[in-house]
């Protein structure tokens, strides 16, 4: 599934990179190409610049000379921008586990919380969604919809009601069902909106005070089409709310894929999931190594 969702971004850049790097001679040239490539794949210009010269410094140090060898050091210094892959808090036994989803309306937020609450019920876990976003009334009809298709149980209040007492009422809810994961939906406006980071505070303040030690996981949603623009989004969300994670959507329609990298480089934080289709199973975890793999290839 990452090779196919990935067949844009290894076609139109990752793959160019691999050939220049077969090349009979590397010269100044060569690297600047090599850099302005890496920067149309929307990795930033400054993860762009320090792989490239890290790159360099190993290609020098190492006399590495065949294409074999070069498309390794490559791999490997892709991998090393990448944030550690460590465990998440839902491998932590709790009786309640509390995951806020943030991020840009757009962004396939409510999509990707339903694609999350299908996973984890297909893995056991009873699941159930709190819709926080009530700036939009339709963000609370999509999230039911969804919540009807994955066969799990909404919480929803009125339209432009307090989303601290929907997450509140979710909670109890989660309790009274002996649910063990609540997935809240918070609302999307632009990142700029100082009340949107007030109402996500709120949220985080309700939840920490009646689950111990919640929300355990803060992850970001984030369009994967939009490249540096979905990283701009990513810190201003970071800033406000600890963001622990991040899921990236419609990989597969985009040749934008090297703005993953961007996230680990500049962000320090961990993918968690990608989006690469409309289904509910159209979300994998992501795997650093399979991820890295996929742009060059077989």
């Amino acid at each position: 599934m990452f090779r196919d969702s990935l067949k844009r971004t290894r076609q139109a850049f990752f793959g160019r990179v691999a050939q220049m790097l077969g090349a009979t001679e590397i010269d100044e040239e060569t690297w600047e190409d090599i850099e302005a490539l890496l920067v149309q794949a929307d990795m930033g210009i400054s993860t762009a610049t320090s792989l490239v010269e890290t790159l360099r410094e190993r290609v020098t140090s190492e006399g590495l000379t065949t294409r074999d060898q070069l498309e390794s050091a490559l791999k490997d210094e892709l991998r090393n921008l990448l944030a550690d892959d460590t465990e998440t808090a839902l491998a932590t036994p709790r009786l309640l586990t509390v995951i806020l989803i943030v991020g840009v309306n757009g962004s396939g937020k409510t999509t990707s919380i339903a694609k999350l609450a299908h996973r984890f019920k297909q893995e056991g876990r009873a699941v159930i969604l709190a819709a926080a976003d009530t700036f939009r009334a339709a963000a609370i009809e999509q999230l039911q919809t969804w919540g009807e298709r994955a066969d799990v149980p909404v919480i929803a209040g009125q339209p432009n009601g307090d989303p601290g007492a929907v997450t509140y009422d979710a909670i109890r809810s989660a309790r009274a069902r002996k649910s063990d994961l609540l997935i809240v939906d918070t609302a999307g406006r632009l990142h700029t909106n100082y009340n949107l980071m007030k109402e996500l505070e709120k949220i985080h303040t309700v939840a920490r005070k009646n689950v111990h030690e919640a929300p355990h996981e803060v992850w970001l949603v984030v369009d994967g089409t939009t490249g540096q623009n979905a990283l701009n989004q990513a810190k201003h969300f970071k800033d406000a709310v600890e963001v622990t994670g991040v899921i990236v959507t419609k990989l597969d329609s985009t040749a934008r894929g090297g703005m993953v990298f961007a996230i680990g480089h500049d962000l320090d934080l961990p993918v968690r999931y990608i989006g690469v289709g409309e289904g509910l199973e159209d979300l994998l975890p992501f795997d650093p190594d399979a991820f890295v793999d996929s742009l060059f290839e077989e």
